[in-house]
């Protein structure tokens, strides 16, 4: 049992230092709105990613079959993520004026469950990833109920807890982060946004 909960949390590093358009938007997210809202957003990650772990263990050889879906996923998700882009380009900074003792509303905390959602639930490549990862827990040989749970927990704990550790670091050095350079990240994250949808609909073209 703790060897499978290890391999486990060896893929979920493996799979952590992947950066991909979730690694920009968290980064993003905690220089902008804070920890808090970056903390949400990694947990709406988290429930994407138990989502697809659900539906590859329990249905991989009809989502292997089904390549179909993995054509509409990546349309989809490519035009979810050039969207995204396209707002984080054209969107204006501007400097949060002088309250004057009036209460201004935070950014709501359920928008950050929501776009880390669906920004990692859009992305066939995730699919793919956990459709790999049941084919291999399938492929295993005298693995126990326990052994399985333990070994997805172990990856999802582990991705989980270094998107944590990602905001939290962010937030710390935002102090270091001039309006200028913000105004550059998100530019870069729009047009690095844009460049992976791109890459999803050729893939979406090329299934």
């Amino acid at each position: 049992m703790i060897a499978s909960l290890m391999e486990g949390i060896s893929m979920g590093l493996l799979l952590s230092v992947m950066v991909g358009p979730v690694f920009f938007t968290l980064i993003q997210s905690s220089l902008t709105h804070g920890f808090r809202y970056a903390s949400v957003l990694a947990f709406g990650i988290l429930c994407s990613d138990t989502f697809y772990v659900v539906i590859t263990y329990l249905g991989i050889k009809f989502l292997a079959k089904a390549t179909y879906f993995e054509e509409v996923l990546g349309y989809v998700g490519g035009l979810i993520l050039i969207g995204f882009g396209l707002s984080s380009l054209i969107r204006k900074n501007t400097n949060r004026p002088n309250s004057g003792g009036i209460n201004i509303p935070e950014v709501k905390k359920r928008s950050a469950f929501i776009k880390g959602f669906s920004i990692n639930g859009v992305n066939p490549f995730v699919l793919l990833f956990w459709i790999s990862i049941a084919s291999i827990v399938q492929l295993k040989e005298n693995v126990s109920t326990w052994d399985i749970w333990l070994y997805y927990s172990g990856i999802l704990g582990t991705v989980f807890l270094i998107d944590l550790l990602k905001s939290f670091i962010a937030k710390k050095i935002s102090h270091l982060v001039t309006p200028n350079m913000m105004r550059i990240m998100n530019k870069a994250v729009g047009v690095i946004m844009i460049g992976f949808g791109l890459r999803m609909l050729v893939y979406a073209w090329n299934v």
